[in-house]
């Protein structure tokens, strides 16, 4: 027997840092990171190629350090290195769980992680290996979200999976409004214009001028990175054209 056969064949997975402390408030909490790589590792067992971008917000926020006198590029620079924090620690998590993997980063540090490079992180996937895209876009300014667009577009990804604590994207935040509305569809000029919370506009924009659909999931629900991958309807899609309507909701999941 042949198993279910998934819709996409090569993802982009967005974590924030945050995902990864679970409900410690900071920090890696182990049963998360081990839930996330078992979750990646049912997903790569279908063949599907991954490449993963993790966030810092567990250890370091540049935007929040700026807005207390930091200088931004030195506070962007930090949360860069945050994020090949994570990254090693998920990568080790995954080579537990008896998947192959790679932390690639865009800030060379040579006795740490291999230096990324579009043809090589390319290669890696097509050999199995799940590749761990670090330090964002090298740059100050420039978030992980975007550099979760980017990365995804440059390594041929057919989605960007953007997992995060609530069930898809609200037109108000769920936890304080149980009125809040879930979208189960959107496109790109529906969140622009609405200033909805997806992903920052930058991104969202990458996103919209190259038709890569955005779907917004959550991670805490186990099985969820297997179910959006075998196309599943699950969370809420982004893409150039909404397809059904909204559904209400009372308040987060």
């Amino acid at each position: 027997m042949t198993g279910p056969t998934p819709r996409y064949r090569r993802i982009l997975l967005k974590l924030s840092g945050e995902a990864l402390q679970g409900d410690r408030g900071h920090g890696i909490d182990a049963a998360v990171l081990r839930a996330v790589a078992e979750e990646i590792h049912e997903v790569v067992a279908l063949g599907v190629h991954v490449g993963v971008v993790i966030g810092a917000g567990n250890i370091f926020r540049g935007v929040s350090a700026a807005a207390d006198g930091m200088d931004r590029a030195m506070a962007d620079s930090m949360g860069m290195l945050g994020t090949v924090i994570n990254s090693l620690a998920l990568e080790d998590a995954l080579r537990h769980a008896g998947v192959k993997a790679r932390v690639m980063s865009a800030i060379p540090m040579k006795t740490v992680c291999d230096t990324y490079a579009q043809r090589l992180a390319v290669q890696h996937l097509e050999e199995g290996e799940v590749v761990i895209l670090a330090a964002g876009t090298g740059n100050p300014y420039f978030t992980t979200d975007t550099a979760g667009a980017l990365r995804a577009l440059e390594i041929g990804a057919e989605v960007m999976l953007k997992a995060t604590k609530v069930d898809g994207c609200y037109d108000k935040d769920p936890a304080k409004h149980p009125d809040a509305v879930r979208f189960s569809t959107l496109t790109y000029m529906e969140v622009l214009a609405r200033g909805l919370q997806v992903m920052d506009s930058t991104a969202t924009s990458l996103c919209k001028d190259n038709d890569l659909p955005i779907i917004v999931f959550n991670l805490r629900t186990q099985g969820n990175i297997r179910r959006v991958v075998l196309g599943e309807p699950v969370g809420t899609l982004v893409s150039n054209q909404r397809t059904t309507t909204t559904t209400t909701t009372t308040g987060a999941r």
